[in-house]
Order: structure tokens, then C-alpha cells, then sequence
């Protein structure tokens, strides 16, 4: 395998230039990180379906948009309540047989659909089996592979990681959409079932949870790192790690600002934006290449602003993204028409550059509040994420039955983008020695 060199007894004139051979290796970190960015590919093709499906399922069994959106909405919140507890399992299990096991009940929940004729139906297979296995796939994932394997470049990793969900957008929406739009709707399921099913071998075999799992330090560790021995009591110590961080400020904040990032991105745009389109005149297969595009740009942006994270205060750079963010969500509305114009094309690279940019820094000031709880505490602040994108999928379906159109949510997205940018100017910073302590 490409392995750093671990430390060696030998004289150092004697092995200095096989030293320098192998140190110029490929880490297996980053063998590591690109399966994880493989596997939340794979996870991520269900993240490109609920907003496809809308309109085809009020259609075909006469459901309301809002009995729809319930069901996208019990999968979200349970994609982030999952989180925090599948990153302590990862700890007590280990990440391959808790991933691998999370594909699978994916694959069920997806394919399961092919077959319903009620609505309850929907929300099991689509709202329980599919939001327990997302979040298990939730970026508490590439949290805690980042935080295992690196010390350094994190913040880059972390962008890098967070990005493999949109370039599974990126791969699977325009794909799916013509599936829905030239056949039906159930093969485009049938697709995300083996989508999931066939990530499960590469998990298998090639990801592995510690850096001693092979022998080598940590990416950018002067020191070897022993595995830990197995957490367990994983329900119990996510539920403690809630409980002290939940008496700070810091974690509410953080909390209340990833909630209103996962209202305006996955609650609102990812659920929304192709019916909305729709309403306007413009084809469903055009509406879904729109968020695909943001799908493109959103990988650009995130892995940017993991870069930036390493290098700029976090703090400012997440007041920037809301508010940019809330400002483009006030134009929307004008910007909705039958056909693709300029200014819909600038809001789409607008809005994908800075779709998840705000990941990167939070799990930065998670990692520097909470130390070793960081990755269950972003599991917390990732759950806040959910429970916003849920209210805003189901309140969005129920705007558009009531008012008959999606201005008014719009409208309140972007001044709750405005509110998460004020939100992160309060939070304060963390004095150096209080840091080093916690790590």
C-alpha cells in the first residue's frame, strides 16, 4: 500500500534516501478521503429526488403537495437527528460496518417505493428507512474521517468532503430528471437504489476507520497515533456531548445559523425550486439542469471556502455567506420565467458557490469549541440543519397549496439569511490556551 514511512531505528544516513523516496508518496489519508467522497456520492443520489417528484406524485395518486412534503420533511429531520448518534456508533462499531449498513437501508427505502399505493407508505419508505441511512451518511462522516486521519489541511479536506454530496447532484439530477420526464418515476428510484447498492464493496474494502488500521501517523502528525479502544455506550455519551455543549452560547448559535442554512438550501431550494419553475412555465428536465448547475459551482465554492477556512477568521466568513445568500434570495422571485435568461443563470452560480461554503467554517468552530466532541457536537448543529430544512419542506408544500404560488417563502428565507449572519458576528472566539487544553 502508499504509506508514509513510519519511524524507523535505523541510522539516519543509512535510510535517507529511501525516507525521502516514500515521503513523497501519496498518504493513505487521501486514499481514505476519496472513497468517503466516492461513498457520499452514492449516498447523495437520493438528495436529487424528493424535488423531481413532487409534481409526478401529486399526479399519479392525487396526494397534496403538502402530504408530499411531510414526507420530505420526516427524511431531513431524521437525516440530522441521526447524525450525532451514527458519529458515536462510528466510534463504538467502527465507520465501515456503520456506512455500509447505511447504503443498504437506503437502497431498501428507495426501492420499496416502486411498489406503494398510500400515502403512510411514503413516509415510511421515504421519510423513516431513507432519512435513518442518509444520516448515517451525514457529514458527521466526513467529520469524523477528517478528524481521524488529518491534522492538517482539515479545513480543505472538510470542503473537499462536503462538496461529494453536490457533485452527486451534479451526476444524478439531469440523469434522473430525464428518467422521470421519458419514463416514470420509478425507475428514477429504482436508479438510487443501486446507486447505494453499489458504493457498498468500495466501503467494504478500501475504507478503514484509524490510521493505525495500516500502520501509519495521521496526515501532517509529527507523532504516531494509537486507535482508541472501541466508545461504547454510543447513544449515551452523543446525548452527554449534547448536554455540556448545549450549556454554551456558542452552540446555540451555531445551531440556530445551520438551521437556517438547511432552510434555505435542502428545505427550500433542493425541495422547491423545480416546482416552483414548473409553476412559471419551464420544464421540469430544465428546472432540475438548473440545480444541477448548482451542483457544479457549489463544489467550487465549498472546496474554496475550506481553503479560505484555513486561512480567514470563520466567524466573517459565515456573516458573508448568509448574507449574500438571504440578498439573492430577495430576487428570486423576479427571476422565475418559461425559459433559461441571464439573470436566472447569474442567481444559480450565485447560489451554488455559496450552497454549502457555510460547512467549512462550522465544523472549524466546532472543532475549536469542543475539541474531541466535535464531531458529534456538528452531528447536534447538523440536526439543527434538518430540523430547518423540514420545516421549510413541509411549510413550503402547505405556502403553495394555501397561496398558490412560492413568493412568501422566498421572501422569509432570505430575511432569516439576514438573521444567521448577525448570529455569527456574536459568536465568540475561543482564547488559544482554552483550544490547545480541549485538543
Amino acid at each position: 500500500m502508499l504509506d508514509v514511512v513510519t519511524q524507523t531505528t535505523e541510522p539516519a544516513a543509512v535510510d535517507a534516501a529511501p525516507e525521502a523516496r516514500r515521503s513523497a508518496r501519496v498518504h493513505r489519508a487521501w486514499f481514505v478521503a476519496a472513497v468517503t467522497f466516492v461513498t457520499i456520492i452514492g449516498a447523495a443520489a437520493f438528495r436529487s429526488l424528493p424535488g423531481l417528484l413532487i409534481d409526478p406524485l401529486h399526479e399519479d395518486f392525487g396526494w397534496s403537495r403538502g402530504t408530499i412534503g411531510a414526507a420530505v420533511s420526516i427524511n431531513l429531520a431524521l437525516y440530522g437527528l441521526t447524525a450525532p448518534f451514527a458519529a458515536a456508533l462510528m466510534d463504538r462499531f467502527g465507520i465501515r460496518k456503520v456506512v455500509a449498513v447505511a447504503l443498504t437501508v437506503i437502497a431498501l427505502g428507495s426501492g420499496l417505493t416502486v411498489w406503494m399505493t398510500a400515502a403512510w407508505q411514503l413516509l415510511l419508505c421515504w421519510g423513516l428507512l431513507v432519512g435513518l441511512g442518509t444520516g448515517s451518511m451525514a457529514l458527521a462522516f466526513a467529520a469524523t474521517v477528517t478528524n481521524r486521519w488529518f491534522t492538517e489541511r482539515r479545513g480543505l479536506v472538510t470542503g473537499i468532503l462536503t462538496a461529494a454530496s453536490a457533485s452527486g447532484q451534479l451526476i444524478f439530477l439531469p440523469v434522473l430528471s430525464w428518467i422521470v420526464e421519458k419514463h416514470d418515476w420509478r425507475p428514477a428510484a429504482v436508479t438510487v437504489a443501486l446507486a447505494a447498492l453499489a458504493v457498498v464493496p468500495f466501503v467494504w474494502l478500501l475504507l478503514r476507520d484509524h490510521p493505525a488500521d495500516v500502520g501509519v501517523k495521521p496526515y501532517g502528525s509529527k507523532e504516531f497515533v494509537e486507535k482508541p479502544p472501541p466508545a461504547r455506550g454510543a447513544a449515551r455519551r452523543a446525548v452527554t456531548v449534547l448536554s455540556t455543549a448545549s450549556r454554551t452560547g456558542t452552540f446555540w448559535l451555531l445551531a440556530g445559523t445551520f438551521a437556517i442554512c438547511g432552510a434555505s438550501t435542502n428545505g427550500l431550494i433542493q425541495t422547491h425550486f423545480v416546482p416552483a419553475a414548473h409553476d412559471h412555465g419551464m420544464p421540469i428536465q430544465a428546472a432540475a439542469s438548473l440545480l444541477a448547475v448548482i451542483g457544479v459551482f457549489d463544489v467550487v465554492g465549498t472546496i474554496a471556502s475550506g481553503w479560505f477556512t484555513d486561512r480567514f477568521e470563520p466567524r466573517r466568513l459565515l456573516a458573508v455567506y448568509y448574507a449574500l445568500r438571504g440578498i439573492s434570495l430577495l430576487f428570486l422571485p423576479m427571476l422565475l420565467a418559461p425559459s433559461v435568461h441571464p439573470p436566472m443563470l447569474f442567481f444559480i452560480v450565485f447560489y451554488g458557490l455559496d450552497w454549502v461554503a457555510t460547512v467549512p467554517p462550522t465544523v472549524a468552530l466546532c472543532r475549536e469549541q469542543f475539541g474531541d466532541d466535535s464531531a458529534i457536537v456538528f452531528g447536534w448543529v447538523l440536526a439543527s440543519h434538518q430540523v430547518g430544512a423540514a420545516l421549510v419542506a413541509f411549510l413550503g408544500g402547505v405556502a403553495r397549496d394555501t397561496f398558490g404560488s412560492y413568493d412568501m417563502v422566498w421572501y422569509a428565507s432570505g430575511a432569516l439569511c439576514a438573521a444567521a449572519a448577525l448570529m455569527a458576528l456574536v459568536i465568540r472566539r475561543r482564547p488559544v490556551a482554552a483550544v490547545a487544553a480541549a485538543a
